[in-house]
Formats: C-alpha cells, sequence, structure tokens
C-alpha cells in the first residue's frame, strides 16, 4: 500500500506543467493570427485631384448629358405602333420618320374627307353654271328697250331667280370650304400617327416595339417615354455645386472631369452657361455619407469632341477652379 501512494500522487505533478504548455500554445496561436498592421506605400499612387488645381479647387458630382439635353419622344394619338423606323444608336436627322401608329382608321376617313370635297366642288360649279343662267335671263328681260313687250312681273321673277342662283352658289362655296377643312383635319390626324423627330440627335433609348399599343401624351405612373433622342455631338456635363461653394467658383473658367470610378481618365471640359435656378440635389452618388437634402448650383459644361469615355446619362466627377484667395477677400 505504501508504494501506490507515490503513484497516485504523480498526476498531481503533471498538471502545472500541461497548463503552461498550453499557455504557451495559446499565446502563440494568438500571435501567428493576428492580422499584419504594418504599413506600406502603395504600389500605384490613387489618382488625387488634378494638381493644376490641388488645394484650390471646388469639387462636384455631374451627369453627362446630351447638348440638347434629353428629348422624350411621344405620341399624339394612341394606338397600336405598325412600324418602327429607327434603333439605338441611329442619327436621325429633324422630320425623319420615327414610328407610325395604326393609321388604317385615318386614312379611310381622309376618303371620306376627300370624296366630299369633290362632291362640294360640283355643287359648286353646278351652282356656278345656274347664276350664270340666270343673269342672262335676267340681263335679256331687263334690257327689253319696249316696256310694253316684256311684263314688269316677268322682270321681277328673273331678279328673284337670280338672287335664288346666287345664295345657292354661296352655299355651295361654304360647304366646300367645310369640306376642305374636315379633309385638312383628317390628313392632320394622319400625319400625327406618323411620328416624325423634332430635331436632329442620336437615338438613345428606343421603349416601343411593333404590335405594342402606345399611350398618347403622358402614361400612367412612372411610364418610360416611347423614343428618347439628343444631340450627342457634343455632350455636355451638368455639374451640381453645393450652394455653400458658389462663392468659391470660378464660373466661366474650364474644368476637369473624370468619368465616376476611372478618376485616372481627366478631360477639360468648357464652360457653357450657369443655370441661375438654385434647385434641389438631384444627381446623388449612392454614398452612405452623402446628404440629400442640399441645393446645388448647376454649371453647363461641353466635352472635347473625341471623349469615348463618357456616355449619355453617366456620372462624373468635376473639379472647377476657384477663385483667387486674393479676390475671395476682396
Amino acid at each position: 500500500m505504501a508504494s501506490l501512494a507515490p503513484r497516485l500522487r504523480k498526476p498531481r505533478h503533471i498538471l502545472p506543467y500541461l497548463a503552461v504548455i498550453a499557455l504557451v500554445l495559446t499565446s502563440l496561436a494568438v500571435a501567428l493570427t493576428q492580422p499584419d498592421r504594418r504599413t506600406t506605400a502603395p504600389a500605384k499612387t490613387p489618382p488625387t485631384a488634378p494638381h493644376a488645381f490641388a488645394g484650390n479647387a471646388v469639387s462636384g458630382s455631374g451627369l453627362v448629358e446630351p447638348s440638347s439635353e434629353l428629348i422624350e419622344v411621344g405620341t399624339q394619338r394612341s394606338g397600336i405602333v405598325t412600324r418602327l423606323d429607327v434603333r439605338a444608336g441611329d442619327r436621325v436627322s429633324k422630320g425623319e420618320l420615327l414610328f407610325t401608329i395604326d393609321a388604317r382608321d385615318a386614312r379611310s376617313q381622309l376618303g371620306e374627307r376627300s370624296a366630299s370635297v369633290q362632291l362640294a366642288r360640283e355643287r359648286m360649279d353646278s351652282a356656278r353654271v345656274e347664276l350664270a343662267s340666270a343673269q342672262r335671263l335676267y340681263s335679256l328681260y331687263a334690257n327689253v328697250g319696249d316696256p310694253r313687250a316684256v311684263a314688269e312681273q316677268q322682270v321681277i321673277d328673273r331678279r328673284n331667280a337670280r338672287d335664288l342662283a346666287a345664295a345657292r352658289l354661296d352655299v355651295a362655296q361654304a360647304e366646300l370650304r367645310q369640306a376642305q377643312s374636315q379633309a385638312a383635319s383628317a390628313r392632320t390626324t394622319l400625319g400625327l400617327l406618323e411620328v416624325q423627330a423634332p430635331q436632329s440627335g442620336t437615338v438613345l433609348q428606343v421603349n416601343t416595339r411593333v404590335g405594342q399599343f402606345a399611350n398618347a401624351g403622358p402614361g400612367p405612373g412612372d411610364q418610360d417615354p416611347l423614343i428618347v433622342l439628343g444631340e450627342t455631338n457634343p455632350l455636355h456635363v451638368r455639374v451640381d455645386i453645393d450652394e455653400n461653394e458658389v462663392a468659391r467658383v470660378a464660373i466661366g473658367k474650364p474644368a476637369t472631369v473624370s468619368p465616376r470610378g476611372n478618376a485616372g481618365v481627366r478631360v477639360r471640359a468648357n464652360f457653357v452657361r450657369t443655370e441661375p435656378l438654385i434647385v434641389p440635389k438631384r444627381s446623388l452618388t449612392n454614398s452612405t455619407a452623402e446628404r440629400v437634402d442640399v441645393r446645388v448650383l448647376q454649371l453647363i459644361y461641353a466635352l472635347p469632341q473625341d471623349s469615348r469615355s463618357f456616355f449619355v446619362g453617366q456620372q462624373v466627377d468635376a473639379y472647377v477652379p476657384a477663385v483667387e484667395q486674393r479676390r475671395a477677400n476682396k
């Protein structure tokens, strides 16, 4: 029994050593799994504000748009689209046909109106012949030299017949004018079913197809326009400047513009005009730190003709020169 006692006490001496080993292993594991917090220089310096404007520029977000702004084309007459003559990216001239609404009913009405014009014209010709005949008979009776040869009542009857023929001619002429007006209205309706380009430009978007029903005027809800076009030669940039920074902007000087997410591309944009009305900011960058209750001044700049890195609707970053500090203090 005495020899068994030392054996039973051995585990108690081993436990402290095991605890020390576990602590060392835990410390090594924690040390090896810690992230590397050493700072290193980037392999490539990220793009920043243009060097020429560093410390002396006002930044703003912008949106690329056609120089004519967006032209949303619709139709004044509802109906089925029977013909579509353009696709997105096509260049169109003013007056060029874009699409056609079903015009069968309008053509039928125009045919009826044209027939009415022809009928009214023939009635007018008949009334004109009748008036000429009545005028000759009246002149014959009125110019008889011997009053006893013709009764006075016969002269009166011929004069009345002449006046009646003249009145019928007036009615026929009025009916002809009415028929011509109705025919002109039918031609106008037919022309409205052939939607043409209001000005020269590039077709940016087509939201209709042959066989679809096109609603006249504004659509329900947020319905897209049937066709969107605009003059893309040149492109413009609408830059939003915070109203608190307006006093620092050197209005009239060129700006440097870069596509959003590609600050390495920088182009010089020439000043076009200022929209003098301060408006709520609508061009949002989706940044979590962005304020949406900002009011902005909008400056319009023209991009160079060969700017292939920009597309209509694209967001850009713009750097507008600031006024000199001396002038600002004055």
